[in-house]
């Protein structure tokens, strides 16, 4: 992560070294937070942060999911989102808004704790590496599973909700994959770890539905929606395990990832082992999109500076 000068924090801009919180904070010690992932690209008319109002309502909908109350309006992220990247004269940009319980007691209620705000951004490449995009990724599917209804709420973007990826990821990397692939407790396709995952499968595209323990991916949506406007739609079905191995394509999609092919799911190649036809279009529809070298019919794009 390369530092910025300023994040912001508690309702103004601080220097990088100085947003902090106490040892014994609520977050800390029950991952009692909530977090969004937003990207800002570089475009001709300056740098613009997609679907930034879609992440924060997001945001507001993981805190309402877990009851936190927040202390700031949606207005007053979104013009702190953009001050931060402006502030930090970044012209592209990861974005990290996160919401959690502070310091006020220890015990499991945190209702006694305050909610501490802050939003950083900094410089990031492809999170699964410079040459993911084009060249795609071998991955495996985990021995961990993703959390059974009623346990935890997966459509919330919570912190503790990500334990359970950061073991998958760590055993993906033993065992020499870039990522990990998640089955529900059903024994379906669920998602990455860190990313949804479609497929494709002689001419059709299929992904997990929500009910397979997914979060509710921006990137995901907005997939879907520039295939359709290509005239072809997603099936959002139940995936069996085995019909990863013998799709066509199969491909990750997600904010730090963005549109990655897979090129190998444990061990067995996928299609021709490397970006597959669809994969590309949608990948070069979503890049133009982004970078502004495409009409933006959705609105996703929201300057930084108007």
């Amino acid at each position: 992560m390369k530092a910025t000068p300023y994040i912001w924090f508690r309702g103004e801009l601080v220097d990088w070294s100085s947003a902090t919180v106490h040892v014994m904070s609520h977050a800390i010690h029950y991952g009692s937070s909530i977090f969004e992932g937003i990207r800002a690209y570089d475009t001709p008319r300056g740098p613009a942060i997609f679907r930034l109002t879609d992440h924060l309502r997001r945001l507001f909908d993981s805190a309402k999911i877990y009851r936190i109350p927040m202390p700031y309006t949606l207005e007053q992220l979104t013009s702190a989102t953009k001050q931060v990247v402006q502030v930090n004269k970044l012209r592209s940009a990861y974005i990290r808004p996160v919401a959690f319980y502070g310091y006020g007691t220890l015990g499991i209620d945190p209702s006694a704790c305050p909610t501490e705000v802050a939003i950083g951004a900094f410089e990031m490449g492809s999170y699964l590496g410079p040459e993911s995009l084009e060249q795609g990724v071998d991955v495996g599917v985990s021995s961990w599973q993703r959390f059974a209804p009623n346990t935890l709420p997966a459509l919330a973007k919570a912190g503790g909700n990500y334990l359970s990826s950061q073991l998958m990821n760590i055993e993906s990397r033993r065992h020499g994959y870039a990522e990990a692939i998640a089955l529900d407790t059903n024994g379906l396709v669920s998602e990455g770890g860190g990313e949804n995952l479609f497929l494709v499968r002689e001419g059709t595209v299929i992904t997990p539905p929500l009910t397979a323990a997914i979060l509710g991916g921006i990137t995901r949506d907005s997939v879907v929606k520039l295939l359709a406007e290509q005239g072809i739609a997603v099936k959002e079905q139940p995936v069996p395990r085995e019909l990863l191995y013998i799709a066509d394509e199969v491909f990750f999609t997600g904010t730090a990832a963005e549109i990655v092919p897979i090129r190998s799911i444990d061990g067995i190649t996928i299609g021709n082992g490397r970006c597959g036809p669809l994969t590309a279009q949608v990948q070069h529809a979503f890049f133009g999109t982004v970078q502004g070298e495409r009409e933006d019919t959705y609105g996703w794009l929201e300057y930084v500076e108007s």
